[in-house]
């Protein structure tokens, strides 16, 4: 098989538990040509004593916390492969996830962007993901647009369309996923892999979703961007506009149980020019 390179980005805070499993699970890759980037965001506990038995294996780059977005920003607005793969410290892929990827790419080299499919495992019990959460068809997008069906684990994507869209969106505390993957299925199509490549772990403590209640905040945020930019056509900024009413809603209608002008009046004043 052709070769391409590869640069493989893993941001992790405070997950020296778990991000053991993450780094053997791409070390042991049956595709080696790649570099294999760790991000510490300001852990404050083992992982950079974790880290050291990697030396030589890894590039480890270092900052203060700044979140998952920058993160990820720091080490791939760095890298210098065609081809960038993110994986999450708390989640692993199987041996042959890039192997098959780049397969993937080489067949399709009209395509910037490849997924696949997961396994999920919650609490340490493997779970069955529902019709809802399917992750391939032709109307991709407009389910999409409810939330988020691409992980960023799964993810391989070409560095010249990561710079195209500026990256991550760093203000964003959560959906920054979310909101990359929109921008770019808005303007081209993305491949898929049926195959199960990565294992999704969730249910912990940390999980970043698990921690803000209120990410339809975030999505309401790019979706309203979305709506506004010049290249969607009208059939999907009218879907995108059916999905902010119903979000925003239910959004609002929780800020006024709860008293919360201020993000009450963001929102109100977001939707102002739909």
């Amino acid at each position: 098989m052709a070769s391409m390179f590869i640069d493989v980005i893993i941001p992790t805070f405070n997950r020296a538990s778990v991000l053991d499993r993450a780094i053997q699970s791409v070390l042991n890759q049956t595709y080696k040509h790649f570099k294999l980037h760790v991000v510490d965001d300001g852990s404050t506990d083992e992982t950079l004593e974790l880290l050291e038995k990697y030396k030589g294996k890894i590039t480890l780059h270092s900052q203060s916390n700044k979140g998952v977005s920058s993160a990820r920003n720091l080490a791939a607005f760095n890298s210098s492969a065609d081809w960038i793969a993110f994986l999450d410290s708390d989640d692993e892929w199987i041996p042959q996830k890039l192997e098959l990827q780049v397969k993937a790419a080489m067949n399709s080299p009209e395509l910037r962007f490849f997924h696949s499919e997961e396994i999920w495992v919650r609490n340490g019990v493997r779970v069955n993901p529902k019709n809802k959460h399917q992750k391939s068809g032709p109307d991709l997008l407009i389910r999409s647009l409810d939330f988020c069906l691409i992980s960023p684990s799964t993810s391989l994507i070409r560095r010249d369309l990561f710079l195209e869209h500026k990256g991550f969106d760093e203000d964003f505390t959560v959906c920054e996923d979310y909101d990359l993957w929109l921008k770019i299925m808005t303007k081209e199509e993305i491949g898929f892999l049926p195959e199960a490549l990565t294992i999704k772990y969730g249910g912990h403590v940390d999980q970043l979703s698990l921690q803000f209640v209120a990410m339809d905040y975030w999505r309401i945020k790019s979706l309203v961007r979305l709506h506004k930019s010049a290249h969607v056509n009208e059939m999907i900024r009218e879907k995108i506009k059916e999905v902010l009413l119903k979000k925003s809603e239910i959004l609002l209608k929780g800020y006024v149980k709860h008293q919360n002008k201020k993000a009450h009046d963001e929102i109100t004043g977001l939707l102002e020019d739909l």
